[in-house]
């Protein structure tokens, strides 16, 4: 395949190198895989204005999150086991973030520890945690993000139970997880990535949560012990409010649609808020986040930061979440899928793509700054001008 020249062709090349099992753990999404549709869909139900005869010479996507400025207004968004699809994939996209000069939101169920990740890109590291059963853990993880001097602490919340994916559970691909002869016979279709998988040693090490097993627990042994204390379904705004009390640094809440859960994160006190349905991996019924931006800006205003994820694409996506109300927008498979095919490089490439979107996209429509985009430049696509 040449070069990719969008998004979507890193997907296809990631399965050419992933066995099935793994290419649709990224890939797939819950019960019947809707929502993921929405999520595209959404975008397509708003057009951009473009005025002409403005002067367009210098653009500028640059943008300021929690004090700092970032060169594009995107980010990863966090995929956990991404060690299973290339040896080292965490530390391959935190180094990816660091040369773009974009947020990299390391999820607690990476394959690289916390305080490594914030040694790669201490400028661009956010630190992604779900709250578990065990109030310790969730301090402890909380002290480790602060001691790593990582900049931005992010709550994921919308994932009260283990959903349903099915395409999972028809691969195997469950906890305990157990290598079949079927898997096995899969996996040997894809001879690069099986050897690299042996020579790794098999399952990466979930390094987070290492600490909490017992000493000497294999891979398998502490992704088991995780599957213990996560999902923790009495996870509630108490939990949060916790977490704020020890916090001290800019707190992100991500997973939220509902207008009431946003007034009630800034309420107790996050600075931010990632609009998401996880990607329609969780709840495949529920909203494509871009739909309930407006009324979440609306209820919130300029009182905490919005930025969204599920479903970004493309560089006029961005422009569009900016539109209603989004800073920024977070991606996770399209990155994975780089990592996974190309390395770095790959997750590079991502980047250098969406920036050049997002600045044609600019061009077109006349507007030379980011930070200005509003309602001016959207209708919606079914009524004429």
């Amino acid at each position: 395949m040449p070069k990719p020249i969008n998004l979507h062709d890193f997907r296809v090349l990631a399965q050419r190198r992933l066995p099935k099992i793994a290419f649709d753990f990224i890939d797939g999404g819950a019960d019947d895989e809707l929502g993921m549709l929405r999520n595209r869909e959404a975008f397509s139900t708003y057009q951009l204005l473009p005025r002409y005869l403005i002067d367009v010479t210098h653009r500028d996507q640059s943008v300021e999150l929690f004090g700092r400025r970032y060169a594009s207004p995107i980010g990863i968004s966090p995929t956990g086991m991404a060690g299973l699809f290339r040896t080292g994939a965490d530390a391959m996209l935190a180094g990816a973030a660091k040369k773009a000069n974009v947020p990299f939101l390391l999820s607690s169920a990476s394959n690289l520890k916390i305080e490594d990740a914030a040694k790669i890109a201490p400028e661009n590291v956010w630190f992604q945690m779900y709250a578990t059963s065990d109030p310790r853990i969730n301090e402890d993880l909380v002290k480790r993000a602060r001691n790593a001097n990582v900049g931005v602490l992010v709550i994921t919340v919308d994932v009260p139970v283990n959903s349903n994916r099915e395409r999972n559970r028809r691969n195997g691909f469950t906890r305990p997880f157990r290598m079949t002869p079927a898997i096995m016979l899969d996996a040997l279709t894809k001879p690069g990535w099986v050897i690299e998988y042996l020579k790794a040693g098999g399952m990466p090490m979930m390094s987070n949560w290492q600490p909490y097993a017992r000493e000497g627990a294999s891979a398998n042994e502490v992704a088991d012990m995780y599957g213990t204390l996560t999902p923790a379904p009495m996870t509630s705004w108490e939990t949060v409010a916790a977490v704020r009390e020890q916090w001290k640094g800019p707190l992100v809440i991500k997973g939220l649609l509902h207008p009431d859960d946003a007034t009630q994160a800034v309420k107790l006190g996050a600075q931010g808020i990632i609009v998401s349905n996880h990607g329609a991996r969780q709840l495949d019924n529920a909203p494509s986040p871009l739909t309930m931006l407006p009324a979440i800006k609306a209820v919130v205003g300029d009182r905490a930061t919005l930025m969204m994820d599920s479903g970004v694409r493309r560089g006029s996506d961005v422009v569009i979440a900016k539109c209603l109300g989004a800073e920024s927008c977070f991606f996770g498979r399209p990155t994975l899928y780089a990592v996974a095919a190309l390395g770095q490089d790959g997750a590079e490439q991502v980047f250098a793509i969406m920036r050049r979107e997002i600045d044609a996209v600019l061009t077109q429509i006349g507007c030379g700054n980011f930070n200005v985009l509003d309602g001016r430049y959207l209708q919606p696509s079914f009524t004429s001008v």
